[in-house]
């Protein structure tokens, strides 16, 4: 699940790593999210979410709803969203039109296109953050693409959550848009042009039912379609760069 809106979704600003919290439209998105959860019977051995705050407190919210307010909860780095670089902390519209609306959305949807880095010195940079003090310097990044975040999340798959799936264990994981993009990118060989097109809205539980092999046998997302595809729409209207 996708943590609910964001301060800075809201304001169509480009997050990364910048840690922000829910606005009230995302914590009852959070709420809404554990009792769809509860509805549909499901319950969980243990969750994995990101360090930021936007995550954790949509996972806390949605726990609380479904009644598993006790659940074992781990954190990691590697679920984190992409790291936007420069670019964090600054409008879409703005940059559209400072750069260009080409430009925006190579940064933004190309695959493998990083958005101009960080310089060491900014404090900006995840070296300078007490959350990351325990993470080697080198693998902190200044700036990543899409490519770059499957390629940091992976690793925590294969060696975290995968090992705990094949054990038996039911896993719920509360990360961002893009990181879960990452695994929908592994669980179902979606290609490098067509995972960069995919959508996937705050706050609505996308449920994966996988075999021995870790292959997917369904997917589906919890809630009223109608809402779920508008909650769709409403990030892919995030997304858009046109000047204002």
């Amino acid at each position: 699940m996708r943590h609910g809106e964001s301060t800075w979704n809201k304001e169509n600003r480009f997050t990364g790593w910048t840690d922000v919290g829910l606005t009230k439209t995302g914590e009852e998105e959070a709420r809404s999210a554990g009792r769809e959860i509860k509805k549909a019977g499901l319950d969980f051995d243990v969750a994995y979410t990101s360090v930021l705050k936007r995550a954790t407190r949509t996972l806390k919210l949605a726990l609380r709803e479904i009644g598993q307010s006790g659940l074992e909860v781990r954190q990691s780095w590697r679920l984190n969203e992409r790291h936007y670089g420069a670019l964090q902390g600054l409008g879409k519209a703005e940059m559209a039109k400072k750069f260009g609306e080409e430009q925006v959305l190579a940064w933004r949807r190309s695959y493998d296109v990083r958005p101009p880095a960080l310089e060491l010195s900014d404090p900006r940079h995840p070296i300078h953050d007490p959350l990351y003090k325990d993470v080697e310097r080198g693998l902190l990044p200044s700036t990543e693409c899409l490519k770059d975040t499957v390629g940091r999340f992976l690793p925590y798959w294969e060696g975290e959550i995968a090992p705990a799936v094949k054990s038996g264990r039911k896993v719920l994981i509360v990360a961002h848009g893009n990181s879960l993009r990452a695994l929908v990118k592994h669980l179902d060989n979606v290609s490098d042009s067509d995972i960069v097109k995919l959508n996937i809205p705050t706050g609505v539980p996308l449920v994966y039912r996988l075999d021995e092999n870790l292959k997917p046998i369904t997917h589906y997302y919890l809630g009223d379609e109608d809402k779920i595809k508008a909650a769709t729409q409403k990030v892919a209207n995030q997304g858009a760069v046109k000047k204002k």
